[in-house]
């Protein structure tokens, strides 16, 4: 019987991640005085894709059919060992969390692989430019769950956001207010969002991730689209889980989850609708700053 609420809750985000995006795209279209697209669009998307024949250049190998489904297995791996609403996630274990980092940094890996197999030169300069940021995104990343774990004096993510109640807010609320600034950046920035990226541009010399995959199509774009959905979702969650301790019955938690789900979207296209997209050079600076805050945090428990 204990298997059977984490197994629910990890359907739950595998059926329900698209979603996300759909909000994004309607707080942009309400900004802009649109009408904007359906809710659910990402979802006809998939299906659309699925149902059509890939493309595929003479150039390219199975590195470049593999990488997506080896991406969005990564991610879907790394959702599994993240808690659902502070609650036991399906896969746990003491120190999953640098377990999760690996699982992230699997499905860069092979997405910039699967972009430099092309042999296409602007593949290869987004491909160059994503892992140009990852270093200053995942050091940021690291030392927040790291100073998060001193926190909470747990190893493993439903430990730690198992642990987090109104009184470690009350105990630690400089802390975990950084880390939650540091996430929220790095939120920005590895599903590439203004001001770090746009995910709408159509411009080549000032794209990074769309770059990537502008070869990609079929089965393996949809692959692609759909585990940008799921990694939202997780770096949505992870905040999600932070800033709302465990408290209430599962069904309560779960509902309050969910909607705060919806306003972590709905924050990420507020800020695509009031600010403009960084140059490239000042993109670093945005991930400094989310790592001296992860840093900063951790000091500040250390100092404790």
């Amino acid at each position: 019987m204990e298997i059977i609420k984490p197994f629910i809750q990890f359907l739950a985000v595998m059926f329900l991640s698209p979603l996300l995006l759909g909000v994004i795209n309607r707080v942009k279209a309400l900004f802009a005085g649109r009408r904007g697209q359906p809710l659910c669009q990402l979802y006809w998307d998939l299906y659309k894709l699925f149902m059509k024949t890939p493309v595929y250049s003479r150039t390219t190998t199975w590195v470049f059919k593999g990488g997506p489904v080896i991406a969005v297995s990564a991610v879907v791996a790394a959702l599994a060992v993240l808690p659902f609403a502070g609650r036991q996630s399906f896969l746990a274990f003491e120190g999953d969390f640098i377990f999760l980092i690996y699982l992230l940094g699997l499905a860069r890996f092979f997405t910039v692989l699967a972009a430099l197999d092309t042999g296409s030169a602007f593949e290869g300069m987004g491909a160059s430019r994503e892992m140009q940021f990852a270093v200053f995104a995942e050091p940021a990343f690291f030392l927040g769950l790291a100073a998060l774990s001193r926190v909470t004096g747990q190893t493993s993510l439903a430990g730690m956001f198992g642990t987090l109640t109104s009184a470690t807010w009350a105990a630690a609320a400089p802390v975990l207010i950084l880390l939650t600034a540091s996430f929220f950046m790095v939120l920005l920035a590895e599903n590439s969002r203004v001001p770090a990226d746009d995910p709408n541009t159509h411009l080549e010399l000032t794209m990074i991730h769309e770059v990537m995959v502008l070869d990609h199509s079929g089965p393996e774009l949809a692959y692609i689209l759909y585990g940008a959905s799921l990694k939202l979702w997780l770096f949505g969650a992870l905040i999600a889980c932070m800033v709302l301790p465990r408290g209430g019955s599962w069904a309560a938690d779960t509902a309050v989850f969910l909607l705060f789900m919806v306003a972590v979207a709905a924050a990420v296209g507020v800020v695509e609708s009031v600010m403009a997209r960084l140059r490239m050079i000042k993109v670093p600076y945005m991930l400094i700053t989310a790592f001296a805050f992860s840093a900063l945090a951790l000091i500040f428990q250390m100092g404790r």
